[in-house]
């Protein structure tokens, strides 16, 4: 089939043991540059999780290159068609493991992981009495779409997810527990370690919610909002059939799809926000961010300390009037 748009990103993981993971690594990174590929890969001694964006000709030589080593026979492309590159440079990257759980006894996919249910196994289940969808990644990508009634765990960083788990035991025992990421890689482990904490009826979405926005039957319904993608893009559409906005502007609530990082260095939190807004707001989440002497919004605009205080004056304005109409 030929590709319509001249690039290609491509999003792939694949368990299994990788000797001389390190150095495999500084050649992966080695060959990817030679190719022209930009992206971010991670190497461990259990596998690869990687995105590259490339040409379609550089992206079908990487995969056809990653097809014939023996390491990654039957790895599993997930490709979007895009106008232009979704990185700028290219990192491929030794790390301890390929998604951080940092277990005091490791789960090994290859030997224990859920059930995979495919897109439209997933889409059945889903609807059936007794069962629970938990998101498997974090509070910030799960803000901009998820599935419609699946469960939020209140978590920064995927590694806080089983103690989410044991502490909220009680509202997911004797439940059918259906689980999904944006690729699957988090799943592998995350489903592996529910069926070791006693958890019986474990299924993953096979392929993530990548696969099921792309499903020919099932079109990505079920799902509100986009999905979060770590690239340029920021994010992508999933639903096909009936897409909704599900997230919220950080400062008025409004419906928002927009993500920017805080303007304070320190804090980098990812807010949802319109472009109006980022600016009325000089991209700080709080008034302590706004007022950071290192907020980047005020170096990138040049911003002289009068013109902050005027800022700051009318978003005070604002807050006051807001009060004052919650209050009447």
């Amino acid at each position: 089939m030929m590709s319509e748009k001249p690039y290609r990103v491509l999003l792939y993981y694949f368990y299994n043991d990788i000797e001389n993971a390190e150095d495999y690594a500084d050649e992966h990174l080695q060959f990817c540059k030679d190719l022209g590929l930009k992206g971010r890969i991670l190497i461990a001694d259990e596998g690869i999780n990687g995105t590259v964006s490339g040409t379609v000709e550089q992206t079908k030589s990487y995969m056809d290159y990653m097809e014939n080593d023996e390491r990654f026979k039957g790895i599993v492309f997930k490709i979007d068609e895009e106008e232009e590159h979704a990185f700028k440079k290219m990192h491929v990257r030794y790390r301890p493991e390929l998604v951080t759980l940092r277990l005091e006894d490791d789960v090994n996919p290859l030997e224990l992981t859920g059930n995979y249910l495919s897109p439209k196994e997933f889409y059945e289940a889903m609807k059936e009495e007794n069962t629970v969808v938990i998101d498997a990644r974090n509070d910030y990508e799960f803000d901009l779409g998820h599935f419609k009634g699946a469960i939020r765990p209140d978590i920064r960083n995927f590694r806080d997810l089983p103690d989410w788990v044991r502490e909220n035991k009680e509202q997911l025992k004797g439940k059918k527990v259906l689980t999904y990421c944006t690729g699957g890689v988090r799943c592998e482990k995350f489903s592996g370690w529910l069926k070791r904490e006693g958890f019986d009826d474990v299924s993953q979405l096979h392929g993530g919610i990548v696969t099921y926005g792309k499903d020919p039957e099932v079109k990505g319904e079920l799902w509100d909002g986009k999905l979060y993608v770590f690239d340029q893009r920021i994010s992508v559409p999933v639903n096909q059939v009936d897409p909704v906005i599900v997230g919220k502007d950080h400062f008025d609530g409004t419906p928002c799809e927009r993500y920017v990082n805080c303007g304070n260095p320190e804090c980098n939190k990812q807010i949802l926000v319109s472009e109006e807004n980022e600016h009325f707001y000089m991209r700080g989440c709080s008034d302590e961010c706004r007022v950071h002497p290192r907020n980047r919004y005020i170096e990138e605009h040049q911003l002289t300390e009068e013109e902050v205080e005027e800022k700051l004056r009318k978003i005070e304005v604002r807050k006051a009037e807001k009060d004052n109409t919650q209050h009447a």
